[in-house]
């Protein structure tokens, strides 16, 4: 099932290190899977800057309530605080720069960091990833130390859109289309993952 959709939009805002946002991610891939035409805007938000931590409270309701796995060593980082700031930079220049790499390092990052325990902090961690998907990116992504401007450039930019939806929480996935917005509530599909293309299509023929 398909829609030709040339001016759809998906809007994802997100966070590299937070587990909603990982099990969100397999809703974004069914929604691309199955509408090839929509442009995916992935914003990474920053939110782990080195001072949060993930609880198993959290792990344990992404578990219950969707249908991704966490990787032993990742359960074993819990006691660490988490940050997201090298990933908000390598996000954020792959969407300007290599915009269609996005989603695939994206990916693949989350699996690094949820099932394998990488935390994602150094240019040394992320560089199989880099390699494979044969990214060049400079070396002011590579660091954790601070966000670079493209980054915040971003985050400026996902602040504005949480003014006009009127909610800061994430993840946060929005539907784009002739000049429309529609929040999608990605928590009504988070265990049923199939379920949330019905639901796309539905808003798309309300929008078009």
């Amino acid at each position: 099932m398909s829609l030709n959709t040339p001016n759809a939009e998906l809007f994802y805002i997100y966070d590299s290190h937070c587990p909603w946002s990982y099990a969100s991610t397999v809703l974004v891939e069914k929604v691309l899977s199955a509408f090839p035409s929509i442009t995916l805007r992935a914003m990474h938000v920053g939110y782990y800057d080195g001072d949060n931590k993930v609880t198993p409270t959290t792990i344990a309701a992404v578990r219950e309530f969707s249908q991704v796995t966490f990787g032993a060593n990742y359960i074993d980082t819990l006691n660490y605080s988490k940050d997201s700031t090298l990933a908000a930079n390598l996000m954020a220049w792959v969407q300007n720069k290599s915009a269609k790499s996005a989603f695939e390092l994206l990916t693949k990052l989350q699996y690094a960091h949820f099932v394998l325990g990488n935390e994602l902090t150094d240019q040394e961690s992320v560089n199989d990833i880099i390699d494979e998907l044969k990214l060049s990116p400079p070396a002011k992504c590579l660091q954790s130390n601070k966000l670079t401007k493209d980054a915040e450039f971003a985050i400026h930019d996902i602040i504005e859109i949480q003014e006009i939806i009127g909610t800061q929480a994430i993840p946060a996935m929005l539907l784009a289309c002739n000049e429309s917005l529609v929040l999608l509530n990605h928590n009504l599909y988070l265990e049923s993952p199939e379920s949330i293309i019905d639901a796309v299509k539905i808003e798309l023929e309300n929008l078009s």
